[in-house]
């Protein structure tokens, strides 16, 4: 330990010793000075750092949505993930080496000042008043007269007082000042030794994370340069073939209208200027388009198609001379007319070609008559509001009224519907079918990343929507649904992110939901085993089910015990349970979420599954709602019957319509060797025979590899239409089938 002060000279308390001590006294008032400096420097370089770091993030956050741009690019995407995640490691060794840093500031500089320098202070106080005390001693001492002994023995006595304090607080302080010194020493050289070691380590980190990626980069390199080869070629083909078409196309020639075959009939699109039907007679140009036997026009390409003629075959078309205009031609229908220009004399007989063209193939193409469809020698009136005209388009924007617009406003009406069930988005354009909720396009997409068996991810203004998923949707929805996958989050004290947050925020909070289920209310053990439990909040108990007197041969179902509580039952049994009748949807979705079969099986009904019980309840939307949710089409009770034969047996026409549609197997036979026609033949069924022989008939085609015609789409959608809307229209029976 190097001596600052000697103690010798520190009892003599000579001018050298104060002379020290006042040199000593600035040297360490400037340390502490210096030392505050160091650690506001420090705290600053913190922050600096932190703000650093937090604009890092940001930009690697920035480089992954470059990812995310367009159609994916698999050696971009590799690319972006590569060095994303290197600078995140290296964003997290640099967070720790200022944690380092600001470790090493506290334990070192910041006890320093707090406890080396205050126990220095104390000292230096306590030295002061030792001093000042011994001064005033010396000085009564000296002014006591010769002739007073008795006080001058008193002020001998407080002088030799005075003087021994002094010495001990002198030492005391000569002690503190030696060893303030060396620590001053010590604490700042461990102090640096340390943040250069933070370094090290930090650098070293870095260097590491980058030769990991020194193979990667070569090897990028080389391809990139290869890119930028082809590229130049590119552009010097597109450099070429734009000179060329530039010396050819700049003649003021109108462009070729697009015309084409395509899957829905013939294909024409361009521009003419429509005359309005209103008192102004005003001219406007519109983007027309002829295909699947419409006439339709568009302003922007994202606006809705305005539909001029509903169906070719109901219309003609003529040339207009007689028109103030050049290029006229009219196209007539039942209801209307509409007035239409071309921009030239070539354009315009193209225009009216094309018209009478697809007028000729609508009708080629025709199967059925527009009014009625002929079934196997019975001619059943086709109901209203049925897709007269959806050709092979399937339900998405046949269904009367309203096409996909009344889907998005019937689906977002339902109460929380209006917002993202996960992030509160206004107007949801998106679904997940399996769990009845609307979602915004990101959520949707982090839905879709989870797989089908969590949700099906289906567009409310882009895909198709058979009515029963409609009613579906609006059966149960997001205030529902978020009861059950969120009946916990106020009790957790957990936030649900926002419009606002990060894709990765609202990722975590998805997967927690519907993958770690974090959320839902937990279940008691019953008999070591996971219990069932009542329905969601808001939700009445699902009743037991009443007793129904059976059709000969048909499900016989078991009564549930009235009493037996809800509370104490297996989610396969619960799912059960409220798959009957009445079916109560929450309560399914509930069984469903805490971990129920979809095919449960039960033992003590005739191993009948919640499919068959929905089946039995004649509950189309009970039944769509275990099919999206992954239950066999095909599982068999005990007696060999499935849910098709069942259904049959009920005369359940729209339930038979949704398994055969489901892929349910025609040839299945239960144990006493009956399939699902010969069930219907003996119940003298019309519709159910109608539609086992129709699948009979197609399945038979389609095994011969021959496509077949529409009319079995037809009448699955009629059936479909009327199971959903008019169900009691499915009842009609026959006991004369021999003539079907």
């Amino acid at each position: 330990m190097t001596v600052k002060l000697d103690f010798e000279e520190c009892l003599k308390d000579s001018p050298r010793f104060r002379a020290s001590i006042e040199l000593v006294e600035a040297e360490v008032s400037e340390l502490e000075t210096r030392l505050e400096k160091l650690l506001k420097l420090g705290t600053g370089l913190l922050e600096s750092g932190r703000h650093y770091l937090a604009a890092s993030r940001a930009f690697v956050v920035g480089i992954c949505d470059l990812a995310r741009l367009g159609p994916p690019e698999p050696m971009m995407a590799e690319c972006l993930e590569k060095f994303t995640v290197s600078l995140n490691h290296k964003l997290d060794s640099h967070a720790e080496l200022l944690d380092a840093t600001q470790h090493t500031l506290q334990q070192q500089i910041q006890t320093l000042v707090k406890e080396g320098l205050r126990g220095f202070r104390e000292a230096r106080r306590d030295f002061w008043r030792g001093a000042e005390s011994l001064e005033a001693a010396l000085t009564h001492n000296a002014e006591v007269p010769r002739r007073r002994a008795q006080e001058a023995e008193e002020a001998g006595a407080a002088l030799r007082t005075a003087r021994a304090g002094y010495r001990g607080r002198a030492l005391d302080y000569a002690l503190q000042i030696n060893v303030i010194e060396d620590k001053r020493k010590f604490d700042i050289m461990e102090f640096v030794l340390r943040l250069v070691e933070a370094q090290a380590t930090h650098f070293q980190q870095g260097h590491e994370e980058l030769s990991r990626l020194s193979q990667y980069r070569k090897e990028l390199g080389a391809q990139l340069h290869q890119l930028v080869l082809n590229s130049a070629r590119e552009k010097r083909d597109m450099e070429q073939r734009h000179v060329l078409l530039k010396q050819k196309e700049l003649g003021g020639e109108e462009p070729e209208p697009s015309l084409r075959e395509g899957p829905g009939g013939l294909v024409m699109e361009g521009h003419l200027f429509k005359r309005a039907s209103n008192a102004f007679k005003t001219w406007s140009r519109r983007w027309f388009t002829i295909q699947s036997n419409q006439l339709v026009y568009q302003k922007k390409y994202k606006d809705p198609v305005t539909v001029v003629v509903d169906d070719l075959r109901l219309c003609t078309v003529k040339l207009c001379p007689d028109s103030e205009r050049r290029f006229c031609f009219e196209v007539v229908s039942t209801s209307k007319s509409c007035l239409l220009q071309a921009d030239s004399e070539r354009l315009l007989q193209l225009w009216v070609s094309a018209v009478q063209s697809s007028i000729a193939s609508a009708f080629s193409q025709a199967r059925l008559d527009d009014s009625c469809l002929w079934r196997w020698g019975t001619l059943y009136p086709r109901p209203l509001g049925s897709a007269a005209t959806l050709g092979s388009g399937g339900m998405a924007r046949g269904r009367e009224p309203g096409g996909v617009g009344h889907v998005v406003a019937q689906v977002q009406s339902v109460d929380g519907n209006a917002q993202c069930c996960d992030c509160r988005e206004p107007a949801p354009e998106w679904a997940s079918i399996n769990l009845g909720v609307t979602l915004c396009i990101q959520c949707s997409g982090i839905h879709r990343s989870l797989g089908v068996h969590f949700s099906k991810v289906r567009s409310l203004t882009l895909d198709s929507w058979e009515p029963e998923l409609v009613k579906l949707m609006c059966e149960l929805g997001n205030v529902v649904i978020n009861q059950i996958y969120e009946a916990r989050v106020e009790a957790m004290a957990v936030k649900k992110p926002g419009p606002s947050c990060s894709r990765q925020e609202k990722e975590a909070w998805i997967h927690a939901k519907y993958v770690e289920k974090k959320f839902l209310t937990k279940l008691p053990e019953i008999r070591g085993r996971r219990g069932g439990r009542g329905p969601p909040r808001g939700q009445p108990p699902v009743p037991p089910k009443p007793s129904i007197r059976p059709r000969p041969g048909s499900l016989r179902s078991k009564p549930e015990p009235p009493s037996e509580d809800l509370g104490s039952l297996h989610p396969g049994a619960l799912l059960f349970r409220a798959s009957g009748h009445p079916p109560s949807l929450p309560t399914m979705a509930d069984a469903l979420a805490h971990g129920a079969d979809v095919n449960w099986v039960n033992g003590g009904q005739d191993n009948a599954t919640p499919l068959i019980q929905a089946t039995a309840a004649n509950s189309l939307l009970a039944c769509e709602f275990l099919l999206q949710n992954g239950a066999n089409v095909n599982q068999a009770d005990s007696a060999g019957r499935g849910p098709l034969h069942h259904a049959t047996i009920l005369g359940h026409t729209g339930l038979a319509c949704l398994f055969l549609k489901r892929g349910a197997d025609l040839g299945a036979r239960d144990s006493e060797g009956r399939d699902p026609l010969t069930i219907a033949m003996e119940t003298a069924n019309a519709d159910i025979v109608t539609l086992l022989r129709l699948a009979k008939m197609r399945e038979a085609e389609a095994a011969q590899g021959q496509a077949g015609d529409e009319t079995y789409l037809d009448i699955f959608r009629d059936f479909s239409l009327m199971a959903s809307d008019d169900p009691e229209k499915l009842s009609r029976r026959s006991h004369d089938l021999h003539t079907l």
